[in-house]
This record gives structure tokens, sequence and C-alpha cells, in this order.
């Protein structure tokens, strides 16, 4: 991997990690270097994997509450089994709510209705009589549709509650606000009030950087249903998300030693401020890790010694004890000037999560450049990293990146636009998906 990585212009280390598996409602904090030892004598770009992981649920008293929202789009082109397999999912989600949770019902067209208004979920025939009266007409308003479910969940909007917004859709938006960067600033601004928005594109006529800026800037998930059949078992994992939440508010800030300069994040969001990196998670599931990943520069040590790289402080609100718990670690590196011994210890697991995020950038720079009409540099692009993923394969014997490579291979063979319709939702999803460590 020292050589493969090179090529990416990449090489971690690190030596010890503090923090570790989730404890009994505790989020674990497991904070680790791509290689626990870096070559002496020289500069070494390095990456930082802070991961957190959710306790197990069952070993709390009872799931959280939930307050949720269902946007669901019955515009025209919804008509027929779109629209009948769009209220079938949200009457089956629904039927998963205890009492205690908190639902609302938002569909739209040109206009938006609030079929039912937020309430406890204990008439559920009701609910599902709401769902059923629906029908398909007129245009998309969607931005009106999320901004209505947001003021539906602000009724009972809690820190003690998990916040979210499921929004379906299968066109453009084209009534009211509908640019990407709209709906992004939406989506952050959700964000920041405690709400979360997952989107579900379905079909191929919707905007998939419209769904994803939406469901990214406020820390949701994103997928594409191509047929309208697949919708309750979408629907079913992500109520599974939903329903799993053990922290949420989760701040991560990465303080680098002296001399340690923060290069970039890689698929989440952050601000670097000197050499302080914050970032921002909505929500942790049960069971599940989700990690920052950093690239870093460590300035050159000598053959034999020590040196701190970072410490990690991470505050979130603990869903099962409704306090606001922290968490702290630190990475420290050894240096050698053998090369053997660096690769000997490096951390697989950190490693190949870093190859995973570096190539979905090279990805997503494909997706770019095709859309610019370089058809033939985005097939060049996707071939080298199919390529790079291989290397890397082969170096870690790890079978997700094989599965990458190919997935590369196909996305580089169906840029024509005939077949890249269907395939830069595929792309998109893919990126996101890995960015935001999805876990469907």
């Amino acid at each position: 991997m020292r050589t493969s990585m090179a090529t990416a212009f990449l090489a971690l280390a690190a030596l010890t990690a503090c923090g570790g598996a989730a404890s009994a409602q505790k989020v674990g904090l497991d904070v680790r270097l791509g290689e626990p030892v870096m070559l002496a004598g020289q500069k070494n770009l390095v990456y930082l994997k802070v991961g957190l992981t959710g306790f197990d649920l069952e070993k709390s008293k009872s799931r959280p509450p939930v307050n949720i929202a269902i946007v669901l789009d019955k515009s025209g082109s919804m008509s027929g089994e779109k629209l009948m397999k769009a209220k079938e999912a949200a009457a089956m989600a629904v039927d998963r709510l205890s009492p205690d949770d908190i639902v609302s019902i938002i569909a739209y067209d040109s206009t938006v209705q609030v079929v039912v208004p937020a309430t406890k979920a204990t008439d559920k025939p009701a609910i599902h009589a709401g769902i059923r009266r629906l029908g398909a007409a007129g245009n998309t308003a969607l931005f009106a549709g999320v901004s209505k479910a947001a003021d539906e969940l602000r009724k009972f909007l809690a820190e003690e509650r998990v916040n979210r917004v499921i929004l379906l859709s299968d066109g453009l938006a084209n009534v009211g606000p509908s640019t990407p960067g709209d709906l992004e600033s939406l989506g952050a601004a959700l964000g920041r009030e405690g709400m979360s928005v997952t989107t579900i594109g379905l079909g191929l006529d919707y905007n998939e950087d419209l769904m994803t800026k939406l469901a990214g800037a406020s820390d949701g998930n994103h997928v594409f249903v191509e047929q309208p059949a697949d919708l309750v078992r979408f629907f079913t994992l992500e109520f599974g998300d939903v329903l799993s939440v053990v922290a949420q508010d989760v701040g991560v800030v990465v303080k680098c030693a002296p001399g340690v300069r923060p290069v970039r994040a890689l698929g989440r969001e952050a601000d670097i401020v000197g050499q302080v990196v914050t970032a921002r998670l909505n929500q942790l599931y049960a069971r599940r890790e989700k990690f920052v990943m950093l690239e870093l520069e460590v300035p050159a040590g000598e053959k034999g010694g020590t040196s701190p790289v970072a410490e990690v402080v991470v505050t979130y609100g603990n869903m099962a004890t409704g306090t606001t718990e922290q968490v702290t670690g630190r990475v420290s590196a050894r240096f050698t000037d053998d090369h053997g011994e660096v690769q000997r210890g490096a951390d697989r697991d950190v490693m190949v999560k870093a190859v995973q995020l570096v190539a979905t950038d090279r990805n997503r720079m494909a997706v770019l450049l095709n859309d610019q009409g370089r058809r033939a540099e985005a097939h060049q692009i996707l071939q080298d990293n199919a390529s790079f993923l291989n290397e890397n394969f082969r170096t870690w014997n790890a079978p997700s990146l094989k599965s990458l490579e190919e997935a590369n291979r196909e996305d580089a063979k169906n840029l024509d636009p005939e077949d890249y319709k269907k395939r830069r939702k595929m792309m998109r999803r893919e990126q996101y998906r890995f960015d935001s460590q999805q876990s469907y």
C-alpha cells in the first residue's frame, strides 16, 4: 500500500489510539492513524480516522421517541404504481411507530397539503385513511414540501426525540426554489435545528444532485430506488435507522500537535482553522460506526523517537441518559528508517477506508467531467481509479475494494448519454454512501 498510496499522494501513520468499542450507554471513540510507524527524516502525509460507535440499544430501557414527517410527492408523474407503492410504504412505516412517537404526513404537487398534522401515533387507522386518500396531479413544489414538514416537526421538536424528515420524490423541483444550492441551504438550516432529512429518489427523472445535497447538509440518508416495488424495502431500512438512534448533535474537534498541519477532510465536510479541525454529525446509530477521516502532514521525526500527532474531543447528546457527554482520545507516531517496518505496522482498516474515500473523490470528479462533455477524460479517470483500487485490493486483500474497482469499470462503460442517466444516479448514490458511511 505504501507504493500504491504514494500514487494518490498519501501515506499515513500512527502509534497509539485512545478510546475503543462502545460500552453500555456510552459512545465508543476509536482514534487511529493509517500506519503506526512513519519514516524518519522526512515529512509524512498521513490519515487520521476518528471512529464513533453507537452503544447497544438493547442495553437501554427503551428507544428514544421519534418525531417523523413523511413527505410524499403526489405530482402527476407519481400516478399509478408509484403513488400506490409510496402510500403502502408510508402506511407500513406508521405501523412501526409506538404511541409516544410523533408522526405527520405531508403531500405536495404544485401546492403543499398537510394530510396528517403532527400527532401522536395512537390512532393509526385514521392516519392510514389520510394516506389512502392521496391522488396524483400537478407539478413538484419540493422545497415547500420539505419546509412544511419542518414546520410540523417544530411543533414537537425536542432534544430527547429523533427529529427527521423523510422525503420521497420522482421528479424535478419545478415550483419554488429548485437548485441544489437552494436545497443544500435548507438542509443545513434544518440540521442546525436538530432535524435531519432523508431523501428517496424514485425512478430516473429526479435530480440526484439536489437530493444528495439536501440529505448531506443535514446528515440524513439518501437512496436511489429505481422500481416502485422496492419502496417498502427501503422505507423499512430507513426506519431501522430512525428507530436505532442513540446519540445526536455530535461534535468532533481535532487539535493537531505543534507542527502537524491538517490538509483536508475526506468524505465529510469539516472546518479547518489553523491546526484545529471541527466536524459535526447529526446522529449515531446503535452498534454502528461513523467516522471522520482527515489527511494530515506530520513534520520529520528522528529515528527511534515518538511524537504526538493529535488530540480529539467529542461531545454528544446521549439519547439513553438525556445528558451531554464527552469522550477524548489522542494519537502519537513513532519514527523509523525501515520501510518494511512501516508497511508491516500499517492499520488495514484505516487504510482501506482511506482508499475508498480517495476513490470516491475521483469518481465524483469523473461525474463532473462527463457533465461538462469531457467524456474521454472522465473515462480515463475511472479506468485509472479502477487500477488504483485493484492495486490496493492486492495489498490489503479487501473484498470491498475489489467491488469498488468493478463498479468503477462499469461506470466507465456507461458514460454515453443513452446509459448515463441511470448510471449517474447510481454513481451519486454510491458516492454518498461512502462519504456518509450509510449502511444501505
